[in-house]
């Protein structure tokens, strides 16, 4: 029996492997790219997920596609996969996307393909500046269309004297300054393997919360494991009460009918085929027999064993010798 919720860490197994949908840049020179939101702005999308969160999506593709357009950078049009990721190592809120994107697209003409340079894609500092003000552009726009709502400690910041509400807009124009002075994450990088690798890691973020880092449920308490990063990545575990492990696992719940994979650019729907197979031409990449993408297909052909009843992912405990298995038949008893 399964819950069937996208959330939840045992179920989804199988969604999860074919989590990201058809028309991904697998076939492509690959990049990654994570795009961050500072703490002030965290606390304004935690109370207005949905509005917030599209935001953060667009302006990321906005950002990329834009900056990838001109001449001056890579002169090309851009395809991006784009993946939502709401938690951090220790379960905390840590809203950022993830994207996927080829290393280079077609010319803005459609006559060639525009790859950028081995080592570098596009610059940082120039991402993340357009970013922050498209980013805060429209995050002033919904405010002043009354789209958000301010609740708990941030209907009365305790930290000015005069317990401001952020709805006031004096107080939220005071917000959005703090954050243009604030340097953004845009953090961008050849996938350490190769697209599939790529794909496959993001696929295992998309339909569930702390993946497979849970480790136990006992006296009360839940241990998960995690990575402490400003120890040079050093494994460790975390264990807390289960009341405080259950308030963490729900600051990622999304709200009803949120799209956590979108697609932009080459790869967004409209159209989309199409331009695949341009890129692919300008590439001189054949296109496969189908039934040899499917096997090649790292999503399709899932390597981690998935569970046909729950969905969840299988662990090997124990392995028969063969001369074991010759002297003992294996016998199936499903009683």
């Amino acid at each position: 029996m399964t819950c069937r919720n996208r959330h939840c860490p045992k179920c989804q197994g199988a969604a999860r492997a074919h989590g990201l949908p058809s028309g991904k840049p697998n076939s492509f020179p690959c990049r990654i790219s994570t795009w961050s939101l500072p703490a002030p702005a965290r606390e304004i999308a935690f109370q207005n997920k949905a509005v917030v969160y599209a935001i953060l999506f667009r302006c990321a593709a906005e950002t990329l596609t834009t900056i990838a357009a001109d001449p001056k950078h890579l002169g090309a049009h851009l395809g991006v996969t784009a993946v939502l990721h709401t938690w951090g190592q220790t379960l905390q809120h840590h809203p950022h996307v993830h994207c996927v994107l080829p290393g280079g697209g077609p010319s803005l003409d459609g006559t060639r393909w525009v790859a950028c340079r081995p080592g570098f894609f596009l610059p940082v500092r120039v991402l993340s500046r357009l970013f922050r003000r498209l980013f805060l552009q429209e995050l002033q726009a919904i405010f002043a269309a009354g789209q958000l709502g301010f609740f708990g400690n941030l209907a009365h910041l305790a930290h000015l004297a005069h317990l401001a509400h952020l709805a006031d807009p004096a107080v939220f124009t005071q917000r959005l300054d703090q954050l243009r002075r604030t340097d953004w994450v845009v953090y961008a990088k050849p996938p350490f393997g190769g697209p599939e690798q790529v794909l496959a890691y993001l696929g295992r973020y998309t339909h569930r919360v702390a993946n497979s880092r849970l480790i136990s449920l006992a006296d009360g308490k839940v241990s998960f494991s995690w990575k402490d990063y400003r120890q040079n990545r050093k494994a460790k575990v975390m264990t807390l009460d289960a009341g405080e492990f259950i308030r963490r696992f729900l600051l990622h719940t999304l709200p009803d009918g949120f799209h956590r994979i979108r697609h932009y650019g080459f790869l967004a729907n409209g159209g989309r085929n199409d331009k695949i197979a341009l890129c692919r031409q300008l590439l001189a990449v054949r296109n496969a027999p189908v039934d040899q993408q499917a096997d090649g297909d790292p999503l399709v052909k899932c390597e981690i064993p998935v569970c046909s009843h729950c969905g969840g992912t299988m662990r090997r405990v124990d392995v028969v010798p063969r001369a074991c298995a010759r002297d003992h038949p294996f016998r199936c008893d499903t009683s």
